[in-house]
């Protein structure tokens, strides 16, 4: 298994506005080859900090779905988002192997 986060921080007042693009997310991860599980977590203490984590059965799988036509589209379209401040936001990413469940 292989997991990715990627957190990024968003004004408090805007962090309703992401979590419900999320929650009408396309799902096209979800229909990526090896794709296990999608979660959007949000800090107890930072309404602003949100990361969303990815679970595929493998790294493999994560990078094909990193390489594919889909992801890049959809990443399109977070650059051209209306709010500008929302658009320009860039997460940090940590990727992990998976060594015990």
């Amino acid at each position: 298994m292989y997991t990715v986060f990627s957190t990024f921080d968003v004004p408090n007042e805007k962090a309703d506005e992401v979590i419900n693009i999320y929650k009408n997310r396309s799902r096209s991860v979800d229909k990526a080859d090896g794709f296990v599980d999608f979660l959007l977590l949000q800090n107890d203490k930072r309404a602003g900090e949100l990361t969303v984590q990815l679970l595929f059965d493998s790294k493999d799988a994560y990078l094909k779905w990193v390489r594919s036509e889909e992801f890049k589209k959809i990443h399109d379209l977070e650059k051209k988002y209306p709010d500008q401040e929302l658009a320009a936001v860039i997460p940090t990413v940590k990727q992990y192997k998976v060594v015990a469940k």
